[in-house]
């Protein structure tokens, strides 16, 4: 059983942002695994565990880049596949899932795991576009996951409710934060991190070609809420809440 598990190495949330020349995120200083990430690095060992399988991680990175993938290796992973070539900068969602799918297809994955949606991208859209890559049934929203025989089951979050939802392997699953508590790597598991193989790939290797197909013309930032409007009822609340809603043409 190998569990192939997609991670995105994201600047340090708790440090400066800013922009580069290309009004995208600059990503040159320190980088770490993206929280939401954890949670399918977590999953994927407790599957992986239970099973007598193994986890790979698996993340397309700017220059080589191996801090955030290295955290995922402490935490208990095998071995990691990162792709880094310049031709994906400024790459969109479904070159990031074609790249992927690829890794996933070349180290023999039965199961590929990844957050619902990144931190600092939100387009929640690369599991399944990862799943119809590769052919394979998506599992997405994912709150509780476990493997029964060549079945997984899964609790999946929906808006009237929770679903439980069945799927053959290999699939790919999107998990929600908090469908298990990740761990603390330990003082061993950080040891041990620095020996473990990071296979690094560039698009050729993968037999792919990629082309930047989006760039950013402009940046603004977000207006600023306003204070809201407090209505007191001296007997003409109602009134006023109608006119309100008037206002803004809700009635």
């Amino acid at each position: 059983m190998k569990i192939a598990v997609c991670t995105k190495q994201i600047p340090d949330p708790q440090g400066p942002q800013r922009l580069g020349d290309d009004l995208r995120l600059d990503r040159s200083g320190k980088v770490l695994l993206d929280d939401a990430d954890s949670y399918g690095v977590e999953l994927g060992l407790q599957l992986a565990e239970a099973s007598g399988g193994e986890v790979v991680v698996v993340s397309m990175v700017p220059d080589h880049e191996t801090a955030g993938v290295r955290q995922a290796l402490a935490m208990g992973a095998a071995s990691a596949v990162v792709v880094s070539d310049d031709a994906l900068r400024g790459a969109d969602a479904l070159t990031t899932a074609t790249v992927l799918a690829s890794v996933a297809r070349r180290v023999g994955a039965d199961m590929v795991l990844t957050a619902t949606e990144s931190t600092d991208g939100y387009t929640g859209t690369v599991a399944a576009q990862i799943a119809g890559l590769l052919g394979w049934p998506a599992v997405t929203f994912a709150k509780g996951v476990t493997l029964e025989g060549t079945h997984v089951r899964a609790n999946r979050q929906a808006e009237d409710g929770v679903w439980v939802v069945e799927s053959e392997l290999p699939c790919v699953v999107s998990v929600t934060a908090g469908v298990v508590e990740p761990r603390y790597p330990s003082f061993k598991g950080i040891m041990s991190a620095k020996s473990k193989p990071v296979e690094q790939l560039s698009l050729a290797d993968l037999g792919l070609e990629a082309r930047a197909t989006q760039r950013v013309v402009a940046v603004q930032e977000a207006a600023q809420r306003e204070a809201g409007t407090v209505i007191e009822d001296d007997g003409s609340a109602e009134a006023a809440v109608v006119a309100f809603l008037e206002s803004i043409k809700v009635l």
